[in-house]
């Protein structure tokens, strides 16, 4: 029997039980009192506590707690706090998405699904708090992957370069995503956007970083791009928006290498 020859027991047994219990392929357990609570309940209960305190402050006891039950009742719904995490980041991702694009719209598709994922790093600030254990295997989070290869779908890719792009693109998305929610911690905490980027460093940073010590920094320290002084005379845009073009760019540009090696042979 091959693996894709397996059963849905088999698979069952082959997943995390997070992730498992996130395809429907397990029942919680039906020992105890009679059953009051749902697997999406506590999820969601998770959820709403970790967007308004963090996820540290997520603990079987403090959801029980919020629900009106005792800890050790959870656990007939969902085994452990890993398995609630990965129920959590699966829930993180249920939301609708935009319509398809024509195929000639690759490039505006892949700026959605890019604009779509640091989204959710905004809305749920404790997402990027979960370390990377592998890759998505829950409903929700497979869902999000087959829309970054939706905008792919006609290019003459294979399916590693298709991979990759979107490897590519969500490393991205990860990493604004995470700085865009760290600037928004600190303004809710009291600083301004101007302290985070460094507005008012400038002056400091120009006296204290010479030329001699700092011969490629210093100039644009002096020139007030380093601290975004002068971010509004930007003729390409935010870091973001630039850095995206410039990936994007580089699909088009290696696109049209394919195209070309085609012809020419």
């Amino acid at each position: 029997m091959s693996e894709q020859d397996i059963t849905l027991d088999e698979a069952a047994k082959a997943l995390p039980a997070g992730a498992a219990l996130s395809w429907g392929l397990v029942k919680p357990s039906q020992r105890g009192p009679k059953r009051e609570m749902s697997i999406e309940q506590i999820v969601q209960t998770a959820i709403d506590i970790a967007d308004k305190d963090g996820l540290a402050a997520v603990s079987m006891g403090r959801i029980a707690s919020a629900l009106g039950f005792t800890a050790m009742s959870l656990y007939r719904y969902i085994p452990s706090k890993d398995d609630l995490l990965i129920l959590m980041q699966d829930e993180a991702c249920n939301f609708p998405l935009p319509p398809e694009r024509p195929a000639s719209e690759w490039r505006e598709g892949l700026r959605e699904y890019v604009m779509g994922t640091i989204n959710v790093f905004r809305k749920h600030p404790w997402y990027g708090d979960i370390p990377i254990f592998g890759i998505p295997i829950t409903p929700n989070n497979l869902r999000i992957v087959d829309w970054a290869l939706r905008p792919l779908r006609e290019m003459p890719l294979n399916d590693y370069e298709k991979m990759s792009f979107v490897l590519l693109l969500s490393g991205y998305a990860r990493s604004c995503g995470m700085i865009q929610r760290d600037i928004d911690r600190a303004v809710q905490a009291g600083s301004s956007e101007r302290e985070f980027g460094g507005l008012n460093y400038t002056a400091a940073l120009r006296l204290l970083v010479t030329q001699e010590q700092y011969p490629n920094l210093q100039p644009l320290i002096m020139s007030g791009v380093y601290t975004e002084e002068n971010s509004g005379e930007n003729p390409v845009g935010n870091d973001l928006d630039f850095g995206l073009e410039r990936i994007l760019d580089g699909i088009e540009q290696y696109l049209n290498q394919k195209k070309q090696a085609d012809i020419d042979q």
